[in-house]
C-alpha cells in the first residue's frame, strides 16, 4: 500500500512540475540561433526561418547574411541595382543580387548563385561589335524565346564573320570561364513545339571558328572548334582567367572569328556571352 501511495505521489509531482520546466525551440536565444544560421548555406537558412518566429527574426540579422555576400557587394548594389547599399538590409541585398538583374540598357545580366554566392555575368549580342550588323543582307536581330534576352543576332550569309566584345567589371577572387552561346539554325514555335529551320546553315564544317580572350590582368586564351549540333543552343568554351583582387575592376576582351574568305557562312544565331565560375561548367 505504501508503494502505491508513493507511486501516486510521484505521478502527481511529475504532472505538476513537468510543464513548468518544459522547453522548446522557441526558448533558444535569438543570438544563439543567429550564430548557428551563420554557419549554414543560404537555402538552409531560408528553410529554418520557417520553424517559428524566433528563427525567422534570427534569420534576418545582418551579420548572418553579410557573411554570405561577396566582398565587393557594395559595388554590385550600386553598379547592378543602382541603389545605395546602406539603405538595404543585408538579407535584402543578398536576395536582390540572387535575382537576374539587367543593366547597361538591358544589354547585360547579372546574378549571384543562390548557394555559393558566386558572380555570374551575361552579355547580350546587342553589346557586341559585329562586322556587317548594319547590313540586313547579312545580319538581323530576331525575336526568339530561346535567347536569354529574347533577341538574338542572326546571320543569313556572309564571307567574313567577326564578333568582338569587352566588359569591365569587379569580380570576386577565383577562377572564371567565358563562353559564347550559339546555335546553328533559326528556332521558332510550331503548334506549341520548338522547331529549328536549318535551311541557311552552311560553311561551318569547312574551317573552325577561332575564339579569343584577354584580360587586363594578363590572362590570354585562344581556342578553335567547328560549330556543331544544329538546332540546339551550345556553350562554346573560349578560355579561363583568374581574379585576385575583388576591389580592382577587370577588363575582359573576347572575340569570335571565321575570316576565311574562300567560302561563305550562314544560318548562325548568336545569343550571348557568359562569364561564370569555372566550376559551373558542368551545369551548362
Amino acid at each position: 500500500m505504501g508503494a502505491g501511495i508513493s507511486g501516486f505521489a510521484s505521478d502527481r509531482d511529475a504532472v505538476c512540475v513537468s510543464p513548468q520546466w518544459k522547453t522548446g525551440l522557441g526558448d533558444i536565444p535569438e543570438s544563439c540561433i543567429s550564430l548557428i544560421l551563420a554557419s549554414l548555406d543560404p537555402p538552409e537558412i531560408c528553410k529554418l526561418a520557417r520553424v517559428n518566429r524566433a528563427f525567422r527574426r534570427a534569420s534576418s540579422v545582418d551579420f548572418v547574411w553579410e557573411l554570405k555576400l561577396p566582398s565587393n557587394y557594395r559595388f554590385l548594389v550600386r553598379r547592378v541595382l543602382g541603389e545605395n547599399p546602406d539603405r538595404l538590409s543585408k538579407k535584402e541585398v543578398y536576395s536582390r543580387l540572387c535575382r537576374v538583374s539587367c543593366f547597361d540598357g538591358g544589354t547585360k545580366e547579372f546574378w549571384l548563385d543562390k548557394v555559393s554566392g558566386d558572380i555570374c555575368l551575361c552579355v547580350s549580342s546587342k553589346a557586341l561589335k559585329i562586322t556587317g550588323i548594319d547590313d540586313r543582307r547579312y545580319w538581323n536581330y530576331i525575336a526568339t524565346d530561346g535567347s536569354r534576352f529574347k533577341t538574338a543576332a542572326y546571320l543569313q550569309q556572309i564571307w567574313w564573320v567577326e564578333l568582338v566584345g569587352e566588359v569591365v567589371f569587379q569580380f570576386t577572387p577565383g577562377q572564371y570561364s567565358l563562353f559564347f552561346r550559339l546555335q546553328l539554325g533559326k528556332s521558332f514555335r510550331r503548334f506549341g513545339r520548338r522547331v529549328a529551320n536549318l535551311d541557311q546553315v552552311h560553311g561551318w564544317d569547312i574551317k573552325p571558328v577561332r575564339f579569343q580572350l584577354s584580360t587586363s590582368n594578363g590572362h590570354q586564351a585562344t581556342s578553335e572548334c567547328y560549330l556543331y549540333d544544329p538546332g540546339n543552343w551550345v556553350y562554346y568554351h573560349v578560355g579561363d582567367f583568374h581574379v585576385d583582387s575583388p576591389s580592382t575592376p577587370i577588363g575582359i576582351k573576347f572575340s569570335m572569328a571565321q575570316i576565311d574568305c574562300t567560302h561563305t557562312k550562314g544560318g548562325l544565331c548568336v545569343d550571348s556571352v557568359l562569364i561564370c565560375p569555372t566550376g559551373f561548367r558542368k551545369r551548362l
